[in-house]
C-alpha cells in the first residue's frame, strides 16, 4: 500500500512524540512527557485520517 502525505506526517509526529517523551523521562520533566504523548496521539490520528483517505480513493 502506498502511503499518502497524511500517513507520512502522522508517523513523523509519532516519532517526534516518542523522542519528546524520552527526553522528558531523561530530564524528569512531566511537561515534556505530556507534550510527547500529545504529539504521538496527534500523529496516530493523522495517520488514521490518511488511511481513510487512501481507502476512499481506492473505492472510487
Amino acid at each position: 500500500m502506498r502511503e499518502n502525505h497524511d500517513q507520512i506526517k502522522g508517523k513523523r509526529k509519532q516519532t517526534k512524540g516518542d523522542l519528546k517523551k524520552g527526553l522528558g523521562k531523561l530530564t524528569n520533566d512531566d511537561r515534556i512527557i505530556a507534550e510527547g504523548e500529545r504529539d504521538k496521539d496527534k500523529g496516530k490520528i493523522q495517520e488514521k485520517v490518511g488511511e481513510v483517505k487512501e481507502s476512499i480513493k481506492k473505492s472510487w
